[in-house]
């Protein structure tokens, strides 16, 4: 049986093209590269301002297979394409849809490829409006065989009104998993947090794009009196590094 690691180098060619072309204009730069894990289990957690260009600048720099967690929508055709069209009405107004259509051969190619690889290649699916228990199940599992998950904080965009408009609040389901593994089977994930800036600048619009990685984060420096106590403690020490490193790659 072929594996996601083995699917993945099979479409890989066609996933670094995508990616480049999505960042089309964008310079990107990273700040303390060696704070990557490199082997073991690994969770790379971070802001989510960019849509699909923060995917793109993630499968670039971090130096290992990497699996991803995603909005279940992209997962079929229909529903992405309905994102698509969603995302460059909001970013480009009335120009929006008109590019929507004037990409049509184009969108059709990247709607395809993505929702018929994306399952192959192990990328977890999150139903953003219910609880997200199979997502962490399937995150465990990988986690326990030495895999390394991206799970970016956010919808994708700037969010205007938030207090932190680029730093979503984080969810727990990643300190969730954090917590069970090191409890209940003596497993000790590092996180790598990293703040993303420049990923909101629309497609095709030149910009440099910076990455801030911080030092790899432990459960076991946050345990409180219980469950609760020690997932919130380190859901927000998680959320509050992303915030300082974002304050430092802005003032770069």
């Amino acid at each position: 049986m072929t594996t996601f690691e083995e699917e993945f180098k099979r479409v890989e060619p066609v996933v670094r093209r995508w990616a480049a072309f999505l960042l089309l204009g964008k310079k990107i730069e990273v700040k303390r590269p060696e704070n990557f894990v490199k082997d073991g289990p690994n969770i790379i957690i971070g802001n989510h301002c960019g849509a699909a260009k923060d995917v793109a600048v993630i499968l670039r720099v971090v130096p290992r297979f990497i699996f991803f967690t995603a909005n279940q929508d992209i997962f079929t055709r229909e529903k992405l394409d309905r994102l698509i069209h969603k995302h460059l009405k909001r970013h480009l107004k009335d120009f929006g849809p008109v590019l929507y259509s004037l990409i049509k051969p184009l969108r059709y190619m990247f709607v395809r490829f993505i929702a018929t690889n994306i399952n192959r290649v192990g990328t977890i699916p999150v139903d953003f409006h219910s609880k997200t228990r199979e997502a962490r199940r399937l995150g465990q599992e990988y986690l326990q065989k030495g895999r390394a998950i991206i799970a970016l904080q956010g919808r994708g965009r700037v969010q205007p009104r938030d207090r932190h408009p680029y730093v979503s609040a984080f969810k727990p389901g990643t300190s969730i998993m954090a917590y069970r593994l090191y409890c209940d089977h003596n497993i000790s994930v590092p996180f790598t947090p990293l703040a993303l800036y420049g990923t909101q600048t629309p497609w095709l619009v030149p910009a440099k794009i910076r990455v801030n990685v911080g030092e790899p984060m432990y459960i076991s420096n946050y345990l409180g009196k219980g469950f609760d106590d020690s997932v919130e403690n380190f859901r927000s020490a998680l959320e509050a590094r992303v915030k300082v490193l974002f304050r430092e790659v802005i003032q770069t």
